[in-house]
């Protein structure tokens, strides 16, 4: 922020200058001298804040209560050329932490609304929104950027963002070429607890490698939530589940679509009528969008506490000034305050960075059930895996669970052995699924 006596930009939008005097001196003391601190083959010089105002492009993932500090805290650090994508728009229980956002914005896109607000706000600066999803841009998109930082609150989103970057390396003689690695700075929050990543696709450890260390998602019993219910959750799962496969109310095919008011109000007043049938209470839209969005609880000083970090490690990369983390931290304010660092260790096996096929082990009598359990078990925990294979020299889908037309014709492959469908030791299996953008592939070895 400007100083009192510093002219203050009232429409500070893509183009206008607005440096003044001594506006940078604050960046200008970290980049134009050495420290105890600095990176030992730091050189100090102006070269490095210019490369911040002039060239350096950043591309921001979510403009909720992370996305919203972290915009703040990169333009207020010399960053000029921000991309924001968010698919959300703003409701009303986002305004007491998300604040780029006012009263009168509920309902708007809040990858524009942020980005107008910072580009009204600080002079020079130009963020380019984007209300989409993250799924809607290809390759050449995400090649355009220097460094990649998010705050999402979805693990699903998060996975397919890794293994985008993972498809961007390009090795020679089976080494990595270092001016392919784009980094993923990547911040998450629950409640008290944050943690903050520093990601170099191909030499650190990725998302994939530490899946164990996100919360596991809720699952329910089928049997509870078909027959038994007792909670509000219970309801709302029913009509996630069962109800909406089986209506398509929206035309075949059509996914449920959390950020869609209309779908998510199909769910609340379905949900709300089979609680009613159960009298069982509780159930409101806001607790049909957390479920079906699997929203984690926020809270704002969190939030602020993680994106200053992510911040930092943006920073310390796109100036080389200083040492990144390497490459974990966690914080918890639960009890007390404290936080830690730790290096998070590639896999060599990891199916979004190992490069190699994935091996896996079943005997030629297990059925093909058992092998989509494995893909959804706590160590791949893909979501909707689709697998095919090339038999008889054509691609053959084996199983497909988002089409429904599809899946109802391939649902029977789930109870035939894996001998009965054809495949044979070293046959290859290609699964797609909406946690990667890249088909997976995996090598069956049969066991005695």
């Amino acid at each position: 922020m400007a100083d009192a006596e510093e002219p203050m930009a009232v429409n500070g939008g893509c183009g206008e200058t607005g440096d003044w005097e001594g506006r940078w001196n604050h960046v200008k003391k970290f980049l134009e001298r050495s420290g105890p601190f600095t990176h030992p083959e730091f050189e100090p010089s102006n070269e490095s804040l210019q490369f911040l105002l002039e060239t350096c492009k950043l591309l921001v993932v979510g403009a909720g209560g992370l996305g919203c500090e972290l915009l703040k805290n990169l333009a207020l650090s010399g960053f000029r050329q921000i991309h924001v994508i968010d698919m959300d728009t703003i409701d009303v229980s986002n305004l007491n932490r998300q604040f780029l956002f006012r009263p009168k914005d509920v309902g708007r896109p809040k990858a524009e609304v942020a980005a107008d607000f910072i580009n009204a706000r600080i002079p020079d600066c130009c963020v380019t929104p984007h209300f989409k999803k993250i799924q809607d841009f290809d390759e050449t998109f995400y090649r355009e950027f220097h460094i990649i930082v998010c705050g999402l609150d979805s693990i699903i989103a998060r996975r397919w963002l890794n293994g985008m970057l993972m498809s961007l390396l390009n090795y020679e003689d089976s080494v990595l070429q270092q001016s392919t690695v784009i980094p993923l700075i990547d911040g998450g929050t629950e409640g008290f607890k944050g943690n903050s990543r520093v990601i170099l696709p191909g030499m650190t450890a990725c998302v994939e490698c530490t899946l164990e260390l996100y919360p596991p998602q809720i699952n329910f019993p089928m049997c509870t939530i078909a027959s038994m219910p007792r909670l509000p959750e219970h309801c709302i799962e029913y009509v996630r589940i069962l109800q909406w496969p089986k209506e398509q109310p929206f035309g075949e095919g059509v996914q449920l679509d959390g950020d869609d008011p209309e779908h998510i109000e199909w769910i609340f007043t379905n949900s709300l009528e089979r609680a009613n049938q159960f009298n069982i209470r509780g159930v409101t839209y806001r607790l049909t969008q957390g479920v079906v969005k699997r929203i984690i609880p926020a809270v704002a000083s969190t939030n602020a506490v993680i994106a200053a970090a992510c911040a930092t490690e943006v920073f310390k990369i796109a100036t080389s000034a200083y040492i990144p983390l390497n490459n974990y931290l966690v914080f918890n304010d639960v009890d007390g305050l404290y936080s830690y660092t730790f290096e998070a260790e590639k896999k060599e096996n990891c199916p979004a960075c190992s490069q190699l096929p994935q091996n896996i082990q079943f005997p030629s009598s297990a059925k093909l059930q058992e092998v989509l359990d494995y893909l959804t078990n706590d160590t791949l925990q893909m979501k909707a895996p689709a697998i095919t294979a090339t038999l008889e020299g054509k691609n053959k889908t084996l199983y497909l669970q988002t089409v429904t037309s599809i899946e109802e014709r391939t649902r029977p492959n789930l109870c035939r052995t894996l001998k009965e469908l054809g495949l044979v030791d070293g046959q290859e299996l290609a699964v797609a699924d909406v946690t990667t953008p890249q088909t997976v592939l995996f090598k069956l070895h049969f066991t005695a």
